[in-house]
């Protein structure tokens, strides 16, 4: 697993960690404490509720901490001759579509907005490249070719 990640990204994670630990958790502390002052917590929604709340709370901190003990923040160059870590990658597929996706970290992935990891198949096969290039990705449904239409530090508008 790659411990890239773009400032923006970290960035992200250090608030969700400041979050679930500064608000978060004390919220759900304080209504586990009240739920358990009620009496017979084994029949208690709340403190039931709210004990399972905060194992969440607690693994989600811990998987936060090791991760941002490990992680490095990668820049992304301004104008790239080959494909690297955040990289804007447009291609265009065999069909005729075309695809554009930047390559991230696993703790950035976000497919919705066109962010893929760097470690995926796609991402392992497009590294290092560089525009005009064609590239076959090894897909479980089979291999695929791709042409290289465009590198870029940032989104292109497409």
């Amino acid at each position: 697993m790659t411990n890239l990640i773009s400032a923006e990204g970290l960035k992200k994670l250090c608030d969700e960690y400041d979050y679930l630990w500064k608000v978060e958790r004390p919220k759900v502390v304080r209504g586990v404490s009240d739920a358990a002052a009620e009496g017979d917590r084994s029949e208690n929604a709340e403190y039931i509720y709210g004990k399972k709340r905060l194992r969440e709370i607690d693994s989600k901190l811990k998987h936060l901490t090791l991760r941002l003990k490990v992680l490095k923040v990668a820049t992304v160059p301004m104008n790239p001759v080959q494909i690297t870590f955040g990289c804007w990658v447009t291609y265009e597929e065999e069909t005729g579509d075309t695809r554009c996706y930047q390559l991230v970290g696993p703790d950035e992935i976000d497919v919705s907005i066109g962010r893929i990891s760097i470690d995926s198949p796609v991402g392992q096969a497009l590294l290092h490249k560089k525009l005009d290039d064609e590239v076959t990705v090894r897909k479980p449904s089979g291999n695929m070719t791709v042409y290289i239409t465009g590198v870029s530090s940032t989104q292109p508008e497409l």
